[in-house]
């Protein structure tokens, strides 16, 4: 993946070297050209000093091909203008912006753009965001029979029931997030682009079930 982020501070640069770990492709954007001192020398990223919701900028850092882009600014304008440059003008994916304001933060989300508020926010809740193609166990009983899962989805099933995707999938549905908020799917709820599906599954049947989500849905007969 290539991911830009926007603000090298403390969360910025923890963020930007977990990814940079991971082997994925990372470019960072600052105002303040010593703000890259804190990435250090192992860092193989892109720096770039500018403004992070300047078209010329975010096309020096790669956003027409980047998956994710984070910003991280110690500035609320700052972070959702860029956000919602890279989401409506860029069209990337998956955008992720950090807010100090938390009644503001609401408002944002519902506008399609996750935000994280200052105070329940850690850069681990950001990297979760900016990975959410990827499904992930948050929760297991401790008997380890039942995992709930942040379940990534094929792109086929938008526009499909949750019943339909629980009965192909094995996936029991718990809760969905849409535009910042969660709710518990009813049988006539339909997916949507951008939701997050939260699904019960059994431990021993866990792979197949992730990857029946991931699969194209069956057509209807």
């Amino acid at each position: 993946m290539h991911i830009v982020i926007m603000g090298c501070g403390r969360v910025g640069t923890a963020l930007a070297r977990r990814l940079d770990e991971l082997g994925h492709s990372v470019a960072v954007i600052d105002q303040n050209a010593e703000a890259f001192r804190r990435l250090g020398g192992r860092f193989r990223g892109t720096q770039i000093k500018g403004n992070g919701y300047d078209r010329r900028t975010l096309t020096e850092a790669g956003i027409a091909k980047a998956d994710a882009f984070a910003a991280v600014s110690s500035g609320d304008n700052s972070n959702i203008i860029s956000a919602r440059v890279a989401r409506e003008i860029f069209g990337v994916r998956h955008v992720v912006a950090r807010i100090y304001d938390s009644k503001r933060a609401e408002v944002y989300a519902r506008l399609g753009i996750p935000t994280v508020a200052t105070v329940p926010w850690t850069a681990d809740r950001l990297f979760s965001e900016l990975m959410a193609q990827s499904s992930e166990q948050v929760w297991r009983d401790p008997t380890g029979g039942v995992g709930l899962s942040r379940i990534a989805f094929d792109d086929g099933w938008v526009g499909r029931r949750v019943t339909e995707f629980e009965d192909q999938t094995n996936v029991r549905a718990a809760f969905i997030t849409r535009f910042g908020k969660a709710f518990v799917p009813t049988r006539s709820t339909v997916l949507q682009h951008e939701d997050t599906l939260y699904g019960l599954i059994n431990n021993e049947n866990q792979r197949q079930a992730l990857q029946a989500a991931l699969s194209a849905p069956e057509a209807n007969e």
